[in-house]
């Protein structure tokens, strides 16, 4: 089974040079707010999607356990540092566009600063709501081509690709910049119903961040953030989509046993054996590590 091209983090020291020494306190202030207006206030199993370091994972409190997904296995060993091997995570490297978890287990799902490293976004959000139960919630936050930075440049000409044009532009391998209602026709598509869209970082220039306090401008950014439901000309922008509710669906059961969260990635059964330091699919033979608390779906093992 081939997948798109993966933008992968391994051995990449992202949270500290980016997050901590990269001057983006203002940013991530700006998506804790946003966060904090979207997300609902409690829930039993939430899918962080690109958890990464696992810089936003203490923001989602109010839910009963967190399932931490990156691709790259170094990136989930720092997010253990940080949070621990509590039962309450629960740490999966895999492939978004080949989701390791049984149809209908989530009842939230959050991806931020992911959507714009995926050559076929359409393909990921099929996945994400395939594992999400009906009405769950769906924070999505991507990077915006239509941005007020933008629209100037292409105005100076001082840029040739258009901001206003539907397509994805890639500024960088595996960098993407989308258009809001390219993502919204997305989101339809998968089966989601888009509920509020806030813009996010409206003040992203090093001048503002050098002259005011990060508090300051993120403060000033949440007065902003309304403005999503009537245009977006910031770089990011955070929407809160639902799934589309089957008739007569009913509120699904999660399962006390980790392992009864997986499905097999090449062949698609369920359940998993669990045994010493693997979970092995009884239809295909696959055997998948589970090692350093971390289940790895990545790549396509020989049959054991």
């Amino acid at each position: 089974m081939t997948t798109p091209p993966i933008c992968n983090y391994e051995g990449s020291d992202y949270q500290t040079s980016f997050w901590e020494r990269g001057g983006r306190e203002y940013e991530d202030r700006c998506e804790a707010i946003a966060l904090r207006r979207l997300l609902p206030p409690h829930g039993r199993l939430l899918l962080e999607l690109g958890a990464g370091a696992g810089r936003n994972t203490p923001r989602y409190a109010g839910f009963e356990r967190v399932v931490l997904l990156d691709y790259a296995r170094t990136q989930l060993l720092q997010a253990q540092e940080r949070l621990g091997r509590a039962s309450r995570y629960v740490y999966v490297a895999a492939d978004i566009y080949r989701l390791p978890f049984v149809d209908g287990l989530f009842d939230a799902a959050t991806m931020i600063r992911v959507l714009h490293h995926l050559a076929e976004p359409v393909a990921a959000l099929h996945q994400i709501q395939r594992v999400l139960q009906p009405k769950a919630v769906f924070i999505l936050e991507f990077a915006n081509k239509c941005n007020l930075k933008a629209i100037l440049r292409y105005g100076l000409r001082r840029q040739h690709w258009s901001p206003f044009s539907l397509e994805p532009v890639e500024f960088a391998p595996l960098n993407f910049d989308f258009h809001p209602r390219a993502v919204r026709r997305w989101l339809h598509e998968a089966g989601f119903q888009v509920e509020r869209t806030l813009t996010v970082s409206h003040f992203r220039l090093g001048l503002f961040k050098r002259l005011f306090p990060a508090r300051f401008l993120a403060a000033l950014d949440a007065l902003f953030q309304w403005t999503g439901a009537l245009w977006q000309l910031s770089p990011s922008v955070f929407v809160r989509a639902r799934r589309a509710a089957e008739i007569a669906a009913t509120t699904a059961v999660v399962p006390q046993d980790v392992s009864l969260f997986f499905r097999c990635p090449v062949c698609a059964h369920t359940p998993l054996q669990e045994q010493t330091g693997n979970l092995r699919c009884p239809a295909c033979g696959t055997s998948w590590p589970q090692q350093d608390g971390i289940y790895d779906f990545r790549a396509e093992p020989s049959p054991s």
